[in-house]
């Protein structure tokens, strides 16, 4: 059941999952996914963590983890309440500073995307994925062996 009208949350935008070791019990991206839309629906981090089968306490360690920002930026996303009309809407999170990611993050950033859990009559159905333009972009700038100014080079 979605919240009423006074207790309205946001969706949850489109966020990197946070990278972790494959576990039967860990916080994968379906996880991360379901966890979110757990807390669009209820706005309770506990009851969310239980219905996804993971503890309050891991869900808090999972957000403060460094490469969490995105996860971390889509539950204060969510828990914000609505939107005022002079701010501009969000479509998905960004990473506050590109600068500290290395290059192993970027390609797991690019080959990953962003995610969104899909949210339909009360339940997630599915989970909304498109590639993140920007960390390719940003794989590119770093990666590439070009020289820098392509118009002395014309010459």
């Amino acid at each position: 059941m979605p919240p009423s009208h006074q207790q309205r949350r946001n969706l949850p935008p489109f966020f990197t999952p946070v990278k972790l070791r494959a576990r039967r019990d860990g916080w994968t991206g379906q996880v991360q996914c379901a966890f979110l839309a757990e807390l669009y629906l209820i706005g309770a981090v506990s009851v969310a963590a239980v219905r996804v089968g993971r503890s309050r306490a891991t869900a808090y360690a999972l957000r403060e983890r460094s490469d969490a920002e995105g996860f971390a930026a889509a539950w204060d996303f969510v828990l914000r309440g609505p939107a005022r009309p002079d701010e501009p809407p969000v479509r998905y999170c960004r990473v506050a500073d590109w600068r500290k990611l290395t290059l192993k993050q970027l390609i797991w950033m690019n080959e990953t995307g962003l995610w969104r859990p899909v949210i339909y009559r009360g339940k997630m159905r599915s989970i909304a994925r498109k590639p993140d333009n920007s960390a390719l972009l940003r794989l590119l700038r770093r990666t590439d062996p070009a020289p820098k100014s392509v118009a002395g080079a014309a010459r």
